[in-house]
């Protein structure tokens, strides 16, 4: 039975709001990246808005804010917020991607490859942005110059290779020998990782068969594949293996009686492959928000015996950041990874751009 008159208890407030002046913003914040999951983007807009109303500068939200209003095909808004940005910080590169990407939507595609241009005087290695450029120029039918940028998007990240080539803003260069050596590449790639026939290759990189069968035709012919038979119950079925020499210098797969590939790299390859390896396992824990995960993935970066020693002589001040980032999580947790969540995931970029240079470098002298 309720009794009147009861004396409610007295609640008892969050130590965090008290100690964190910006407690009210990042748990905003929070929520408008929780919303933006789950395509409710029209409450995200409100809740950033929240949150620029207690941080008018906070260049975080408004990026947020942007890319809602993009995705609802509000492009005049999302543009002046990204202008803002731009009067904020001139040089952001993410701000000139995504204003480059409202003018690709409007089919400005002058305007897109100028704003693009900015994105990458901005930030080098910024492969998104590259590959985005290479967009631009094909639709304005700049065909050398679109096969440049697509090159130099690969270099940065070979899963640009994989994306290209399904990508109809490549129609007007599909026909080119530099596109076809992109196809090659792919198809490269695909056998070296462990898919040996045409079937297992079409799968995987989404290429039409009679492509991925051209793109192998030429490979042959260069001696960088060789085609076998394998029987497989009455019937035979053509398999492809990196030719020896190729294999050597890129890491051959050889499969073990259990059917385990094991690579053999040449040392400097193999330890740059592993690092590669490793930043894509701590990206992905840092995107799915995995406090756990990313902890223990930090400390292949730190540790002495993995990693740490050449972060130390390569990536001094990234290896530093990565030390404080591990001691802040094991602090503050998810509303720390939230906080700096971006900031992580470009140093990561940045590290692996000059990991996959130098890999490549490595793999040209041997």
């Amino acid at each position: 039975m309720k009794k009147p008159f009861k004396k409610k208890p007295e609640e008892k407030k969050e130590e965090t709001s008290l100690t964190d002046a910006d407690y009210n913003r990042n748990k905003l914040f929070k929520k408008g990246i929780n919303l933006m999951a789950d395509e409710k983007l029209e409450d995200a807009i409100q809740v950033f808005e929240q949150v620029l109303r207690i941080d008018p500068d906070n260049v975080d939200a408004l990026l947020k804010l942007g890319y809602a209003r993009f995705h609802l095909d509000e492009y005049s808004d999302a543009l002046r917020v990204y202008d803002k940005i731009l009067d904020i910080d001139v040089t952001n590169a993410e701000a000139w991607n995504l204003k480059a990407l409202v003018h690709y939507e409007q089919k400005n595609y002058a305007k897109a490859l100028d704003s693009i241009e900015k994105s990458i005087e901005s930030e080098p290695t910024f492969g998104m942005a590259w590959y985005n450029k290479a967009c631009f120029l094909s639709l304005l039918n700049q065909i050398p110059e679109s096969i440049e940028a697509l090159k130099r998007a690969i270099e940065i990240d070979v899963k640009n290779a994989k994306r290209a080539v399904k990508d109809k803003d490549f129609v007007n260069v599909r026909v080119e020998e530099g596109f076809k050596r992109i196809v090659e590449i792919v198809v490269l790639e695909s056998i070296r990782q462990g898919y040996h026939t045409i079937g297992s290759m079409v799968w995987t990189t989404f290429l039409d068969k009679a492509d991925a069968l051209d793109a192998l035709s030429k490979l042959i012919e260069k001696g960088l594949v060789v085609k076998h038979q394998k029987q497989q119950g009455f019937s035979k079925i053509d398999t492809y293996d990196l030719a020896p020499e190729m294999a050597k210098k890129v890491g051959a797969e050889k499969r073990g009686l259990l059917g385990i590939t094991q690579k053999r790299l040449p040392s400097t390859i193999k330890n740059l492959k592993e690092i590669s390896q490793a930043i894509q396992t701590v990206k992905s824990s840092i995107e799915e928000e995995d406090i756990e995960k990313t902890i223990d993935n930090f400390d292949l970066f730190i540790d002495s015996t993995k990693y740490g020693q050449q972060m130390i002589d390569q990536f001094f001040e990234s290896h530093r950041e990565i030390r404080l980032w591990k001691i802040r999580l094991k602090d503050r947790g998810i509303d720390y990874l939230h906080e700096n969540k971006k900031k992580m995931l470009d140093v990561f970029d940045d590290i692996e751009a000059t990991v996959t240079q130098k890999l490549r470098s490595e793999v040209a002298q041997n």
